[in-house]
């Protein structure tokens, strides 16, 4: 699995810690086991987790790591633009490596998060009286609704 930095576009991939190592020596912090651990757990997970499930992953192999570890280093990681903090619906936090310009389907049922590319959104014009509110910087959409899975469940029952 590969991700964009937004820092510089640079591709990383759980063979290139070096780049992880760069961005940590220019933001004057050290690369860490546990952030490289965390790194590469990021980089094997395929949905948006939470930092509860990333410290129970990590704890199969490294028992003694502190949920605080986690939440400080994806919070670290968030920061330098190698993930993006995701805040949905119940106060759930998650995370997400995809730093391709997406968007997200949000189950009401199961909670599930999905990307969503949607390209004539991302360039769509906006209204003028959004200019009167002020500049925008970025566009990210959370459609909510029921997936296909919960639907059809729904329908079985």
């Amino acid at each position: 699995m590969r991700f964009t930095s937004q820092m510089d576009n640079q591709q990383f991939s759980i063979k290139d810690l070096g780049r992880l190592k760069q961005l940590c020596d220019e933001a004057g912090m050290k690369l860490t086991q546990q952030r490289m651990e965390i790194f590469k757990e990021l980089l094997s997970i395929k949905d948006h987790p939470s930092a509860e499930r990333i410290h129970r992953r990590l704890q199969k192999r490294m028992p003694t790591i502190a949920i605080d570890t986690v939440y400080r280093t994806l919070a670290t990681f968030d920061e330098l633009g190698i993930i993006k903090k995701l805040y949905v619906s119940n106060d759930r936090t998650l995370f997400d490596v995809n730093l391709e310009t997406h968007h997200h389907f949000i189950c009401s049922r199961c909670k599930t998060v999905e990307d969503i590319y949607w390209p004539d959104f991302d360039k769509a014009e906006l209204p003028d009286p959004v200019a009167e509110i002020g500049t925008i910087q970025s566009r990210h959409l959370e459609l909510h609704g029921v997936c296909n899975k919960c639907a059809n469940e729904a329908v079985e029952v």
